[in-house]
């Protein structure tokens, strides 16, 4: 059995350039999903821009009965996006590298950041897989399935085996959002709610809320990196790729930290929206 807990949080890895498309996205020689191992049992995947153009972050965390797989990508099709056999190829390679007692029923958990299409679409690939469970993504059966108390002000937990994650409500982006904190890694994992982008609102009293509620977290418990679901903004603070963009070249780092919660919660106060490493898009 893996210790999960000595030593956390443990160290991983961002030492990597992700693949930002091609400036035809046709032609673009690079596979359809990018894979980065952030340390031994935490992966984190990127779907190529030349599929589509969200080309969202999704995370696969091993823990010692199951592993979760947050977020499934913005397209369906495995013809073009091969998640499922991505998935399970991942998963064999790590029990041929931790082997175990039934390992034929290792477990997996489909998760999602927030209940958007391009975090959900690829649902469907994991529909007959075995010892599976994927998470409906409307705001009920997130609160049943996790088993949340008074949503959204309570976290929830959730232990893949001896690898326990804190479950944050988030929502003001998407009313159904959870924020993953990762004990192991200390990861905070934000999906739409912060990342080098456009953080669009469509409920500010709740995205506030939402926000102090991810501070107050961050002042108790260690965090490491704090790593949202894409990246839109160019390295030139205040400026972004437009929406649609297939190929963004000149792309800064996806990891953010509790500071940026900080700045954005003063944006929030003061209703700006350039705060250099994210735009505020105030839908409410």
């Amino acid at each position: 059995m893996i210790d999960f807990r000595t030593g956390a949080p443990v160290a991983g890895r961002l030492d990597v350039r992700w693949h930002a498309g091609h400036p035809s996205p046709a032609d673009d020689p690079a596979p359809a999903i990018q894979v980065h191992a952030y340390s031994e049992h935490t992966l984190v995947l990127r779907q190529n821009k030349s599929v589509h153009f969200e080309a969202p972050f999704l995370f696969l965390l091993f823990g010692n009965e199951r592993a979760l797989l947050l977020d499934s990508g913005a397209t369906a099709d495995p013809a073009d996006m091969p998640l499922r056999a991505t998935v399970d190829a991942l998963i064999d390679e790590w029990l041929r590298l931790h082997p175990r007692e039934g390992r034929e029923e290792y477990g997996l958990i489909v998760a999602h950041t927030h209940a958007h299409g391009d975090h959900t679409a690829g649902d469907g690939q994991f529909a007959d897989r075995p010892h599976t469970e994927t998470v409906g993504p409307s705001r009920a059966e997130v609160i049943s399935y996790f088993g949340f108390e008074q949503w959204p002000l309570r976290p929830a937990e959730l232990d893949l085996g001896g690898r326990v994650l804190d479950l944050l409500p988030g929502p003001g982006h998407e009313e159904s959002a959870v924020v993953f904190h990762d004990r192991h890694t200390g990861l905070l994992l934000t999906g739409d709610s912060l990342y080098p982008g456009r953080l669009y609102i469509t409920d500010l009293a709740a995205f506030t809320a939402t926000v102090d509620r991810l501070l107050a977290f961050c002042g108790t418990n260690p965090v490491t990196h704090v790593l949202g679901c894409h990246i839109e903004m160019t390295r030139t603070p205040d400026q972004d790729y437009p929406r649609g963009t297939t190929y963004q070249p000149d792309e800064p780092p996806l990891e953010l930290t509790p500071g940026h919660l900080r700045r954005l919660r003063e944006a929030l106060t003061s209703g700006r929206s350039q705060s250099g490493d994210f735009i505020v898009v105030y839908e409410d």
